[in-house]
């Protein structure tokens, strides 16, 4: 639509507005800014806020407030370009993804062709420096993690496992060679990552006891062995690999190419949560890795944690996105549902689940919040970052449970969506270290004392 249409249609919008709505609007917005944001709506968009402006309100009607999850304004404290960053993410999840999650998530299939369009929005690799990477602070990975999960936690970690656990092994253990290699396709998204560390027989306890393992024959790195729950795996163009030195007993790193010869993938099916990711077991059979491939940074498990560090903080983001999606929808639900005559969201057991849900949801963003602030500071420990893990899961879990049960019936039924936010919280809560894990490593650092099995 050209520019003077769009200024066209403004006006003529704004003359359908009668002068109370016009007084009322006044008082609370920046007309003049909303004259800009106006003329960048799309001819469905500006269409949609005609039929609202024109709706007739029935007899005994009452503004109702708006459907949002951020209770606390958190929102006020980003910069203009944050907030625009934010709203864009959000705009592009909604009319982009939101109406096609349902169907791919019943056929646990990946939308690839959502990854052009993830490309134009310029947010993959948010805190780097360099390598065309935007370099924002941690504080925006973790806004753009809430806002792509607040539509479908899939996507979410599809994004997430590319962005943060690929990308970042490579950011923070690759040489400048592999850097300049990987990152800049990795950024524009012509190149897709994985991140292979959980094992068949390990989970989340791959610090004590890791299986795959890597020698060096004097030539390449051979590796052997399994990895599970690997998302991305099955299409990825690299797969970051970790293994145990049968000579050392140090864990190292190993960018394995898709054309590897012993490397092997075989889609996870049949599951109930991220239908959308495709997950894969991972057998590495006598694969060679040449010297160049191996991560030059990355000698022990503690190079293996710093990357599980930063990326933890965008898992309790994640979350936080999956929560606030599960409240919204449910709110929404409830003062559309009417029983007795009434909607449901008038009834007062209706309103003590969505304050219970809005009050999980709340402290969970504040606790976030303030997490992407010590990560920005350099102030972040493995145990900050475990323990939002820790209470964000649990939280969540209690926020999608309650939506659910405002939904009754409807609540199992994937056209709500709700239904979809409780499978996917499920994954959420086991991977990137499960309660237990991060409980252990919380515990150790307040106690002093270790309370792992060693």
């Amino acid at each position: 639509m050209s520019l003077f249409k769009k200024v066209r249609n403004t006006i003529n919008l704004l003359k359908s507005v009668d002068m109370d709505q016009l007084a009322k609007i006044n008082q609370k917005i920046d007309l003049a800014d909303a004259m800009k944001t106006l003329g960048k709506l799309d001819d469905r968009q500006l269409a949609g806020l005609m039929k609202m402006l024109k709706t007739k309100r029935k007899k005994g009607q009452h503004d109702l407030p708006p459907i949002d999850g951020d209770f606390y304004n958190l929102d006020l404290k980003l910069t203009e370009k944050q907030r625009e960053i934010q709203l864009k993410v959000r705009n592009f999840m909604e009319n982009e993804i939101k109406p096609l999650v349902n169907e791919y998530w019943k056929k646990d299939q990946f939308p690839f062709e959502v990854i052009e369009k993830f490309r134009d929005l310029n947010i993959v690799g948010v805190p780097y420096e360099g390598y065309g990477c935007p370099n924002l602070p941690f504080l925006m990975e973790g806004i753009i993690a809430q806002e792509i999960a607040r539509v479908d936690v899939s996507i979410s970690t599809f994004f997430g496992v590319h962005s943060g656990l690929a990308m970042g092994s490579i950011y923070l253990c690759g040489s400048e060679e592999q850097k300049q290699e990987w990152l800049p396709q990795m950024q524009k998204m012509e190149k897709i990552g994985a991140f292979g560390l959980t094992e068949p027989n390990v989970g989340s306890g791959v610090a004590g006891g890791l299986e795959t393992t890597c020698k060096f024959d004097g030539e390449n790195w051979i590796l052997n062995g399994q990895k599970k729950w690997i998302g991305n795996a099955t299409f990825s163009d690299v797969t970051i690999i970790w293994a145990r030195d049968l000579d050392s007993n140090q864990v190292k790193g190993f960018l394995v190419r898709k054309e590897n010869p012993g490397f092997k993938t075989e889609k996870i099916k049949d599951k109930m949560a991220l239908r959308i990711v495709q997950n894969a077991i991972i057998t590495l059979t006598d694969c060679k890795i040449p010297e160049s491939d191996r991560l030059q940074n990355a000698n022990s498990f503690k190079d293996t944690a710093n990357v599980l560090r930063m990326t933890r903080a965008g898992v309790a983001w994640q979350a936080v996105g999956c929560a606030r999606g599960a409240y919204e929808s449910a709110l929404k639900y409830t003062k559309k549902r009417e029983q007795f005559g009434r909607p449901i969201a008038s009834f007062q057991l209706i309103q003590n689940h969505l304050v219970e849900m809005l009050s999980n949801l709340t402290s969970m963003q504040t606790l976030c919040f303030r997490l992407s602030e010590m990560q920005d500071q350099e102030l972040l420990t493995d145990e900050h970052a475990s323990l939002a893990k820790v209470y964000c899961s649990m939280r969540m879990r209690d926020v999608v449970s309650r939506a659910r049960e405002v939904l009754g019936g409807n609540g199992i039924l994937l056209e709500y969506d709700v239904a979809r936010f409780v499978a996917d919280a499920e994954a959420i809560y086991s991977y990137e270290g499960t309660k237990e894990i991060n409980s252990l490593i919380v515990g150790r650092a307040i106690t002093g004392y270790s309370a792992f099995v060693s």
